[in-house]
C-alpha cells in the first residue's frame, strides 16, 4: 500500500518542505519501520513551463535512494507537484523481480496528465478491455497503471475527472459482478491524485475493508487521506506532513477534493463522490 503527496499552489514553488524537510515528509514516510517500508519504488511528477508532464522515478525505497529522491524534489518546482511511494500490490501473483521496474513506479503520465494511486484492483487483466484505445499504452505489470488509463479514458470522454472517476469505479464493479461476486472486493483502495494541467488538483478517497492505521498516527485509518487548504496553496496526502493537530483535515472514504488556481489564489472544494447507491461496495464477509 502506497503513500501520496499532492501540491497545488498559486505560484510556482518547491515541494521540498513536504517531500524532504518536514518531520513527516514523504521521505520520512518511506522508512518508518521495517514492517512498513515503502520499498518498491518512488516518483515525483510536475508540469514543465510548456505544460508537459515530467516524472522522475526510482525503483527502491526513497530512503535508500535518498540522493535521487532529494534531487527530484529539488528539480520539481511548479504550481502542481505529485509525489508517490510504492508498496507494490501483486494481484497477478508475479515474482518480485517482475514487479520492480521504472515502468511500474508511479506517478504515471500521459504528456499532459499526472496520476498517483494508493490501493489495488484485484482483476487488472479482466479490466484492460475497458480501456478502449488506451489498452495498448499499458507498459508495465502494475494494476495501478490499468486504473490510470481507465480514468484517462473516462475523463477524456466526459471532460470531467469527477464523472470519469465515477465511471471508472462503475467499470471495476462491473468486472467484479461479471466474475460472480468473488469474495475479494473489486478494489481495496481507490485513493488517487490526478491532474490534467498545472492549474488543477483532484484527490479521490475510497476504500473497502480494514487495513489498519496510518504510518505515523495510530488514530487515523490507513486509507484516510488528509489535506491542508490555504488561500494560496492546497496540500493533500496519505498522511499529515507535520504533527500539528487540528490543522490537517480528513478526507474520508467516499469523498473528493478539487483544487484549482483562480486569479492569484487557490480555491478548494470538498464533496461526496456521487457514486450510485447500488455501487457502494462494502467489505467482503469474513
Amino acid at each position: 500500500m502506497c503513500r501520496l503527496f499532492g501540491l497545488l499552489s498559486s505560484v510556482a514553488e518547491s515541494p521540498e518542505p513536504w517531500l524532504v524537510r518536514s518531520d513527516r515528509s514523504l521521505l520520512a514516510q518511506s522508512n518508518v519501520s521495517p514492517e512498513t517500508t515503502q520499498r518498491d519504488g518512488w516518483g515525483v511528477g510536475w508540469f514543465e513551463d510548456d505544460g508537459r508532464a515530467r516524472v522522475v522515478k526510482g525503483t527502491g525505497c526513497a530512503a535508500d535512494e535518498r540522493d535521487g529522491f532529494v534531487a527530484a524534489a529539488a528539480a520539481a518546482r511548479g504550481t502542481f507537484v505529485l509525489g508517490h511511494l510504492r508498496h507494490a500490490s501483486n494481484p497477478l501473483h508475479l515474482p518480485r523481480e517482475r514487479l520492480i521496474a521504472l515502468e511500474n513506479s508511479q506517478p504515471f503520465e500521459n504528456h499532459t496528465q499526472l496520476f498517483g494511486h494508493n490501493g489495488s484492483i484485484p482483476f487488472p487483466n479482466e479490466t484492460r478491455p475497458m480501456l478502449g484505445v488506451h489498452e495498448v499504452k499499458v507498459r508495465g505489470v502494475n494494476d495501478s497503471e490499468v486504473l490510470f488509463w481507465l480514468l484517462a479514458r473516462h475523463t477524456e470522454e466526459t471532460g470531467d475527472p469527477l464523472v470519469g472517476y465515477v465511471h471508472a469505479v462503475e467499470d471495476l464493479v462491473r468486472v467484479w459482478l461479471g466474475m460472480g461476486r468473488p469474495a475479494v472486493a473489486p478494489f481495496s483502495g481507490l485513493n488517487l491524485i490526478f491532474s490534467r494541467n498545472p492549474d488543477e488538483l483532484w484527490a479521490f478517497c475510497q476504500w473497502t475493508g480494514d487495513h489498519g492505521t496510518g504510518l505515523l498516527d495510530g488514530s487515523r485509518r490507513y486509507y484516510e487521506m488528509t489535506y491542508l487548504a490555504a488561500p494560496h496553496r492546497v496540500v493533500v496526502g496519505s498522511e499529515p506532513f507535520d504533527g500539528e493537530r487540528g490543522v490537517w483535515k480528513p478526507l474520508g472514504s467516499g469523498t473528493y477534493l478539487h483544487a484549482r488556481r483562480v486569479d492569484h489564489h487557490v480555491e478548494a472544494t470538498v464533496g461526496k463522490t456521487p457514486l450510485p447507491a447500488a455501487l457502494e461496495i462494502r467489505p467482503p464477509p469474513t
